[in-house]
């Protein structure tokens, strides 16, 4: 059976039972159950190539004591198990059992039992048992069912926690071109699209030796402050190979006054889409006395800004309105461009995050230390014969290869002004006030003709829906008098 048929015929089981409601219920279920299968994969192989290695959940909650024999307890028997003895004491781990062990009981803080029928979960967890994750094919495979999982979640998220599309994040990383050693962090990491993105990139370009790995993983800083993405990026991180996906803090960043962020703890590249569109809740805006808005969006960016050391490098996705926003908005914009280098912006078409949203989204890169001189401006087009980008016909990282190609490199060497692509001074931005949402002056008008023709126009159809109208109220009341 392939991974995707199982990981089907498990939320076909899952479905069956009357205590699991909706797609977040459906996936936190299945979340921490895979995360537990996971870890004991990865603590089996810990013990055979790691001299007194010891797993940091007891002996009798480990996967293979209660999970493993298909013929194991099941029913009341199973449930009482899960909701009186697991997860209690997985609640209850002591933190001074190490990185590990805190990994687990962060996980399980919030997480929760749905199910009702201990038959139903007995089914669903020898369906797991299928999978080793041991097994690197089988690992990658589930990797990437793991990421479809985590796309079906966005339907069952709130205004602003959007999925980023993979080709996304994919083209961020690969234009800002982490490497191991250099400190990544993602302030608002989701469900850690950005770092498996990093993770693979670096692997793929720098990690040659065990001890690029490790420098790699030791480098990663991540938050996130909502309990499912927390437990789901936790486990996309075990998925990934990571064996102390500790850095994965459960907090929220903007709760930090921003002066108190120090320089130890600056980093050196920031990847991240925040949240947009939603409101902090009362009182964080004292943390950003200089920027007093309750806008997560505004906020991350002036922590962003604050995080990174001098030389460091973001890349962000915004929206449409924080480039045209005024107020607050205009300081943080000003303030961005005299602390950083905002070398680039990429615009990209409203559907790049349908069905999930309909917004204009913007990546916007740029280096902390010297201010912005010029903005050098991309608009992203649809291929061409489609109209728009859909579930169906999503973004790929091919589409954005023109723009990968006039980049020019680290340098941004040679860049040339062409039909998608044009440069404004910061003295030019400053005289629009900081309004950044500048459209592309390369792109000819659309002649929508005369308004007295299109308004004539407009009147002739409407009389012609008021004679068609009146037709079908006839037939209707004759149809009804028979």
């Amino acid at each position: 059976m392939s991974v995707r048929t199982l990981v089907k015929s498990i939320q076909d089981i899952m479905r069956k039972d009357t205590g699991v409601d909706g797609d977040a219920q459906r996936i936190s279920q299945l979340c921490w159950m895979f995360f537990l299968k996971i870890i004991d994969d990865q603590d089996q192989e810990l013990e055979l190539t790691k001299d007194a290695y010891t797993s940091p959940i007891p002996s009798d909650l480990q996967w293979r004591a209660w999970a493993a024999d298909p013929e194991g307890i099941t029913g009341e028997a199973l449930l009482d198990f899960v909701n009186l003895t697991l997860f209690p004491r997985l609640k209850a781990l002591p933190t001074a059992a190490g990185p590990r062990a805190k990994v687990v009981r962060d996980v399980f803080e919030d997480a929760y039992n749905y199910m009702k029928s201990g038959q139903l979960m007995r089914q669903m967890i020898n369906k797991i048992n299928e999978v080793d994750f041991n097994n690197l094919t089988e690992r990658q495979h589930f990797g990437d069912i793991y990421e479809q999982i985590l796309n079906d979640l966005q339907n069952a998220g709130n205004a602003g926690e959007y999925y980023t599309p993979r080709a996304v994040t994919a083209f961020m990383v690969q234009q800002i071109d982490p490497k191991p050693g250099e400190i990544l962090m993602d302030p608002a990491c989701g469900t850690g699209g950005f770092l498996t993105c990093a993770m693979r990139h670096m692997r793929g370009a720098y990690v040659k030796r065990p001890e690029h790995e490790t420098l790699m993983q030791a480098s990663l800083r991540a938050v996130e402050k909502k309990p499912l993405p927390h437990m789901l990026c936790v486990t996309n991180m075990l998925l990934n190979g990571v064996e102390e996906p500790n850095f994965v803090r459960h907090d929220n960043t903007l709760a930090r006054p921003l002066v108190s962020w120090t320089k130890d703890e600056r980093v050196d590249i920031v990847l991240t889409n925040p949240p947009f569109g939603g409101k902090e809740e009362d009182g964080i805006e004292g943390n950003f006395p200089t920027f007093r808005t309750r806008e997560t969006a505004d906020l991350f960016l002036a922590l962003i800004i604050r995080l990174l050391r001098p030389g460091g490098r973001a890349a962000v996705v915004l929206p449409d309105g924080s480039l045209f926003g005024e107020g607050i908005k205009t300081r943080l914009k000003e303030h961005l461009m005299d602390e950083c280098n905002l070398h680039t912006i990429v615009r990209l078409p409203n559907s790049v995050f349908k069905p999930y949203a309909s917004i204009g989204t913007n990546l916007l890169f740029f280096e902390k230390g010297t201010p912005t001189t010029e903005t050098w401006f991309w608009e992203h087009r649809v291929p061409e014969g489609q109209k728009a980008y859909s579930m169906t016909k999503p973004i790929r990282l091919d589409h954005l290869a023109d723009c990968a190609a006039w980049w020019g490199g680290a340098a941004r060497a040679g860049r040339q002004e062409g039909p998608q692509a044009w440069k404004v001074s910061a003295t030019d931005i400053k005289a629009r006030g900081y309004n950044l949402d500048i459209k592309n002056p390369h792109t000819v008008a659309e002649d929508h003709g005369d308004p007295e023709t299109l308004l004539a126009d407009l009147e002739a159809a409407e009389a012609q829906v008021r004679v068609l109208r009146d037709q079908l109220k006839t037939i209707l009341t004759e149809a009804l008098a028979r």
